[in-house]
């Protein structure tokens, strides 16, 4: 086992154990990604019958069920701290949650301007949006696969890729200078 399964599997344990949300660094995403990626390219080399091979996919297979636990459980504490009003500590949240939480929050706020005015006995129509705005944006640096704002897996991207986002983490990669807007032209 390596250093890195075994800061997934104390993170994913102290997160399941304790009610608030916990501490990372900024980058333990950035680094899980490469370290799953590296699984996945040095298993492919090995024959699949061999047992260091079997060994290995049995490992890759523990950190997805460990990964996917793991997101899940901050994603629901996220969201419950978001919608109980709580502000969320800068510290705690990786770089990846970070730019999720700030899709979450006009939507959290959204919904407590609407209780407000059905207290106040207000009705105030809902606008639904059919299609979500997105942004094409050509990447200048390789970034692992993120979460969009939508719930879908964007990536991972090399510099120079182009790819449509949802306009919330389009802005974040450009604010980060990760990425450049490109004008499609029709």
């Amino acid at each position: 086992m390596s250093d890195m399964y075994n800061k997934l599997y104390e993170a994913w344990n102290k997160e399941k154990e304790n009610k608030e949300l916990q501490t990372f660094s900024r980058d333990f995403y950035s680094r899980l990604t490469d370290y799953v990626k590296s699984l996945k390219e040095e298993s492919r080399m090995l024959d699949r019958k061999a047992l260091k091979a079997r060994l290995m996919l049995r490992e890759l297979e523990n950190v997805k069920r460990l990964a996917k636990e793991l997101v899940q459980l901050r994603y629901k504490k996220t969201l419950n701290e978001t919608i109980a009003g709580k502000v969320m500590p800068g510290d705690v949240l990786t770089e990846e949650e970070e730019g999720l939480h700030k899709a979450i929050l006009p939507l959290a706020e959204s919904y407590k301007a609407f209780l407000k005015d059905i207290l106040r006995g207000r009705s105030t129509p809902v606008k639904r949006e059919e299609k979500p705005e997105r942004m094409l944006l050509r990447f200048l640096q390789e970034i692992p696969a993120v979460i969009g704002s939508d719930m879908r897996t964007y990536g991972p991207f090399k510099a120079e890729d182009i790819a449509t986002l949802p306009i919330e983490n389009a802005r974040i990669f450009l604010e980060k200078g990760i990425a450049v807007a490109v004008e499609a032209k029709v």
